[in-house]
């Protein structure tokens, strides 16, 4: 009696008892005779009825039959106590639908010795849910107690599938509620793929089986027959062997219209008996008697799948007010699948924005490599207003930026994209810090009066090995050196973005080669159960114990990432978290070549002899004649228009690269030229001959930029 009531809590989730113990102590109740899903009491007000009546054709409801009736086997309460029927071989209680179910089993057994008025194992009188009541027959007492097992069980059930979040653990609760209280084995098709909300799904509709549970056919150890985890179409020989994957509706055939009729059917139903075939395949064989059911599963505009019950030949057929529990079981899956889909369907959009408000991927500039790192605040929190980007810059520079919005919203995201285009639009005008702070100061009051976020917005230069800082509120940055010393960085926090009316200092350091600039917003270091000082002193501690493990050499940039994140501890993940890293390689003096050239009209020539000497200082003169040529054009045509002297620079990374300044504003723009034009065709020549070329616009005019892919073998010196 212990093994089957554990056996029938376990499937209704339950809290199992172990009986009374031999102190006196008062345990769990009893499982009544028949009482399948009486493992979980209602919760406080709560009182689930079915609301469906039997399906046309089914005929009245019989009193006392359904998931309470006594089976069987059991002693019938309208007898004397005492006096049981002879079973088919004359025994008392005999085996009746119940023959070949082990002791374990919750439905269909033969009753147990706790009956109504009998003594329990420790002696006392077992009690029963619903006691008699005084007049009243033992036909109706048993009815009554039915009926009132039913709605436990629908309510325990419902709750079980109501537990779940997502897709699966839906599927999973209906299996795990029904299998083996209600019935032997159970099948949840569902269309595929789910519909969204009101979207209309072209092309023919497919159910794809999702999960099936079934008891299995050899008991385990103790006895018990337990549901089985996996999520396997085989059925077992006892329940028809396996069952169909895919199974496609046709219009207008019987499946569509059993799933269009949304009530539950028997097997044996004339419109279920052409249906299920085409549902689990032709081949399929089913148990006989009404040991079937299809339940349609509907949810709030469509039908989206359907479950099928099973009953194995050995336990008492379904009966019909069984109809009305496998339909609640089916409204509920069904609402709760749709629940699930609307839910992932928010997920990703969330995770879409949050993907397309930040980078793709980080530019690769010259002279400085970047790692990057993301982590929402939860799972429920999908976004937020941390960002980080990398802008490369002219003259090969690079702004590197990190900032966090307030709140963990779809409106924080929103306001984090508009500031993020904004700081890519500033940069792109090469202005300084602390002036693309202040215009994104502007930005965020003309946003609203409440938009407040903080911002550290830094510019490397490689070749001068300068970086310059500017901050607005945001947390500090730390510098790795290359001999393993993290510092925090001494630049002024400034008032956050959004505040209005204060100015923004920027300072400017040294960016030695080597050295890693770690970015960071504040979920990093700050939580609950730690201030933010106390977080960056503990980031700083962290850098300097992972710079350890690596000796002289700097450690690689995306392990210190991971390392930087493990100092998260539980409890620390209050808010979004972006990292950023860059590893300052810088340009040797000995690969940069700079001149300033007066625009003249033998300018042109001077430019190509000191191209010239530069490639053969280097051993590129592979490069000689297609760098004076693409010289050439870009120096004639910033001689034509400017008034100062030009700038004309080399540098020799992975690629040549070459820079030509002058002071006129307008970038040029590669066009087709006429036949009968006489200019024209120098970008036209530049953008053929040239790996990927470009124009940037400055404060005091323009440079024109172009990268020459070096020859096989050219190494740097």
């Amino acid at each position: 009696m212990v093994a089957a009531t554990r056996a029938i809590r376990a499937a209704t989730g339950a809290p199992s008892g172990e009986g009374r113990a031999a102190s006196g102590r008062r345990t769990a109740r009893p499982t009544a005779p028949g009482a399948v899903g009486r493992a979980e009491a209602p919760e406080p007000g709560e009182n689930p009825r079915p609301d469906q009546d039997p399906a046309p054709g089914q005929g009245p409801r019989p009193v006392g039959e359904g998931v309470g009736r006594p089976r069987e086997g059991g002693r019938d309460r309208s007898r004397p106590r005492g006096e049981q029927p002879s079973g088919p071989r004359g025994e008392p209680g005999g085996r009746g639908g119940g023959a070949g179910r082990s002791a374990g089993e919750p439905t269909g057994a033969p009753v147990p010795p706790q009956a109504a008025g009998e003594r329990s194992p420790a002696g006392g009188p077992a009690r029963s849910a619903h006691p008699p009541q005084p007049g009243e027959s033992g036909e109706l007492a048993a009815a009554r107690q039915a009926g009132g097992d039913r709605l436990r069980f629908i309510g325990a059930a419902t709750r079980r599938i109501a537990r779940g979040i997502d897709l699966d653990e839906i599927v999973l609760g209906l299996c795990r509620a029904t299998v083996p209280t209600f019935a032997d084995a159970i099948l949840v098709y569902l269309r595929d793929p789910l519909p969204v909300g009101d979207e209309r799904p072209t092309g023919p509709v497919v159910l794809r089986l999702r999960r099936t549970d079934r008891i299995p056919e050899e008991p385990d150890t103790n006895g018990v027959r337990m549901p089985v985890l996996p999520a396997q179409p085989d059925l077992g020989p006892a329940m028809g062997g396996s069952a169909a994957e895919l199974a496609e509706v046709r219009p207008g055939g019987p499946l569509a219209e059993v799933l269009r009729g949304v009530r539950p059917l028997f097997g044996e139903a004339q419109a279920a008996r052409t249906a299920l075939p085409e549902l689990l395949g032709a081949d399929t064989r089913l148990p006989g008697g009404h040991r079937v059911v299809l339940a349609p599963l509907r949810g709030r505009r469509r039908v989206i799948g359907a479950a099928v019950f099973l009953r194995t030949p050995d336990r008492p057929a379904f009966e019909p007010d069984d109809l009305l529990v496998a339909a609640q079981l089916a409204t509920h899956t069904a609402l709760g699948v749709d629940k699930a889909v609307l839910y992932g369907r928010e997920a990703y959009i969330a995770d879409a924005l949050q993907r397309t408000m930040l980078p793709d991927s980080l530019p690769q500039p010259t002279g400085v490599r970047l790692a990057s790192r993301y982590l929402p605040a939860a799972e429920t929190a999908r976004v937020g207003g941390d960002w980080y980007d990398a802008i490369p810059l002219p003259g090969s520079r690079v702004a590197l930026v990190v900032g966090d919005v307030m709140g963990h919203s779809m409106t924080s995201a929103a306001i984090m994209g508009q500031l993020r285009t904004t700081a890519q639009t500033l940069a792109g005008l090469d202005l300084p810090p602390q002036e693309v702070l202040h215009h994104l100061d502007e930005q965020a009051q003309r946003l609203g009066s409440d938009r407040m976020a903080t911002c550290l917005y830094a510019v490397y230069d490689p070749v001068a090995h300068r970086i310059v800082i500017a901050n607005a509120g945001h947390p500090p940055p730390v510098m790795l050196h290359r001999g393993g010393r993290a510092e925090v960085l001494r630049v002024p926090a400034g008032a956050p973005i959004g505040v209005g009316g204060v100015d923004f200092e920027a300072v400017e350091l040294d960016a030695p080669a080597g050295a890693t600039l770690v970015l960071y917003t504040d979920g990093l270091v700050e939580s609950r159960i730690r201030d933010v000082w106390t977080g960056i002193e503990q980031l700083r501690e962290r850098l300097t114990e992972t710079a350890r493990l690596t000796g002289p050499n700097p450690p690689p940039l995306e392990p210190l990432c991971d390392e930087v994140l493990d100092m998260l501890g539980p409890g620390d993940r209050d808010d979004d978290i972006a990292l950023l890293a860059a590893r300052f390689d810088g340009i040797a003096p000995s690969d940069v070549a700079y001149w300033y050239l007066d625009p003249k009209a033998q300018t042109a020539g001077q430019a190509r002899r000191l191209a010239r000497r530069a490639l053969s200082r280097w051993g590129l003169e592979e490069l000689t004649d297609q760098l004076e040529l693409l010289v050439s054009e870009v120096v004639t045509n910033a001689v034509r228009y400017a008034e100062r002297p030009i700038t004309l620079r080399l540098l020799r990374t992975d690629v040549l690269r070459c820079e030509v300044g002058d002071d006129v504003p307008q970038l040029p723009r590669l066009r087709q030229a006429r036949p009968s034009d006489e200019g024209g065709r120098g970008l036209y020549l530049v953008n053929r001959m040239t790996r990927r070329w470009g124009a940037t616009r400055l404060s005091m005019g323009k440079v024109v930029w172009f990268e020459l892919s070096m020859p096989p073998g050219a190494g740097r010196g």
